[in-house]
């Protein structure tokens, strides 16, 4: 039945490119996101997409999810780790317990549930996962430390995955995106922050290179990134 990928907050952004990207290479892909009605407009019936109305942060609907999608293909090849949120803006002093809770449910919690899903479906013929961690698991955005804490625990979980995936054939890496032209980045734009960006449709062909590999390899970090976005000493 060919490969396998799972892209998760696949109804928009990031996501929905990467799960465009996979269909159009012919490989079955199971599109999972809270938002059905966009889902279904992404899959737009395409007879190698399947549709998961999940919430990452809810354990039975990931375990139901990836069933699904597993008895659906013969199985899961590549796990895209993606969705995420980003709570607004502001000091350490003034975010809400709340908002940091958010983000830690979805950008944490959430994106562990996936990986150990998918592991279990990988134990016995290997895979990959490839977690979305941002640049902000390198170097934050002023105001973001909800955000920034969680992807910044992406890169220790990354590795350990890693490890523990090691002697199964399992591979497990990050990629770090920088400013690409999403819904989010556009809403950062409209409030005065960054306007460098790169087109999302770059993204998704590095998570493609990341996912054309033999499982004798692994990039276990990856970054990508707007060239005039100010990073590492760029202005």
């Amino acid at each position: 039945m060919g490969k396998t990928i799972i892209v998760t907050g696949a109804s928009s952004g990031i996501g929905a490119n990467v799960a465009q990207l996979f269909l159009a290479q012919g490989w079955n892909v199971g599109l999972l996101a809270r938002r059905g009605d966009e889902l279904a407009r992404e899959a737009d019936n395409h007879p190698n997409a399947h549709t998961v109305v999940c919430d990452i942060t809810k354990e039975n609907q990931v375990i139901g999810g990836f069933n699904e999608v597993a008895d659906r293909f013969s199985g899961i090849d590549v796990l895209f780790n993606n969705a995420g949120i980003f709570t607004p803006q502001a000091r350490i002093d003034q975010i809400s317990l709340d908002d940091w809770q958010r983000s830690v449910d979805v950008n944490l919690t959430g994106m562990f549930l996936c990986a150990r899903e998918a592991f279990r479906h990988m134990t016995a013929n290997g895979g990959r996962i490839i977690n979305n961690g941002s640049i902000s698991a390198q170097t934050p955005r002023e105001g973001s430390a909800p955000y920034t804490a969680t992807k910044h625990a992406i890169t220790g979980l990354t590795k350990t995955i890693a490890l523990d995936g090691r002697d199964l054939n399992i591979c497990c890496g990050q990629i770090d995106i920088g400013n690409a032209h999403t819904e989010m980045v556009e809403n950062l734009i409209r409030a005065g922050g960054t306007a460098a960006t790169m087109a999302v449709s770059d993204a998704a062909d590095a998570v493609w290179n990341m996912a054309q590999l033999p499982l004798s390899t692994n990039v276990l970090s990856m970054t990508i990134m707007a060239n005039k976005m100010p990073f590492v000493g760029r202005g």
